[in-house]
């Protein structure tokens, strides 16, 4: 009889919960407009994004193929529909992408997920040409989604951690910090300064998305039954406000930091 290992099951089950999502995503409109409007924010600054060699990390639940059919997708988890399967935090061993081969790496959501995001950053670096791009979109802590995240969002925070490290992993879906990028890059410059070890955080772009858009779209987990003018109306007049009073209203931001 087969032995069904504890790794095993917990990855089977992680697969089952993302295909799970992936499908509740891709039938929430609204939310499907949030990551819509994220991804054209995410590659406004160049001038043709399917022209360039773009690799994303936690392709998972993500959308993104949907919206730019170009890019090459990856995850931790083995899914059929991906195009590598690999732990991350190993990207420069890995032999299917060529080392300085890449115009971008992508990441939504991922970096509060993985046990050390500064040395993957460092890592992916490899894989990047020279003045390629890490484009990263995290939760951002202001005074409207601080008790957001902390008390009504499912995933742990914690602001008192010693080091830009996760302090247990339980599989890719269930470990998560997500203050651990707002830190790294609002509050401890030690940390930001190794992430420049490799890339030129002084001159990093960082703009801020959302206050409220997304938890009315219900997230993934639920479906706010907004119409989809109105939801539209809103979300634009959401993002003004985010980005006029970031630390009263931010929800998100995107960090795009050029390799070296």
């Amino acid at each position: 009889m087969k032995t069904i290992t504890l790794e095993q099951s917990d990855n089977a089950q992680d697969c089952a919960v993302t295909l799970r999502n992936r499908a509740r995503l891709r039938a929430n409109q609204n939310l499907l407009f949030w990551y819509h409007e994220l991804y054209r924010d995410q590659f406004k600054g160049f001038p043709d994004p399917a022209a360039l060699s773009i690799l994303e990390v936690g392709s998972g639940t993500s959308p993104l193929k949907q919206f730019l059919s170009s890019v090459v997708t990856s995850d931790v988890l083995d899914l059929d529909y991906l195009d590598h399967v690999f732990d991350c935090h190993e990207i420069d061993k890995l032999d299917s992408i060529s080392d300085g081969s890449l115009d971008v790496i992508t990441l939504t959501n991922v970096l509060h997920h993985l046990k050390s995001p500064v040395a993957f950053l460092n890592r992916a670096a490899n894989k990047l040409k020279s003045g390629g791009k890490v484009i990263a979109t995290e939760p951002f802590f202001s005074m409207l989604s601080t008790p957001i995240f902390k008390y009504l969002h499912h995933e742990p925070v914690d602001t008192e951690i010693a080091e830009p490290e996760l302090k247990t992993v339980r599989g890719p879906l269930a470990s998560a910090n997500i203050a651990l990028p707002w830190l790294i890059f609002f509050r401890r410059r030690d940390w930001t300064h190794s992430v420049g070890q490799n890339y030129d955080v002084a001159n990093s772009s960082i703009r801020f998305f959302s206050a409220m858009s997304y938890m009315a779209t219900g997230g993934i987990s639920h479906r706010v039954p907004i119409p989809a003018w109105l939801y539209r109306a809103f979300f634009h007049i959401d993002l003004f406000l985010s980005r006029c009073f970031p630390n009263l209203c931010a929800s998100f931001f995107t960090i795009v930091l050029s390799r070296r």
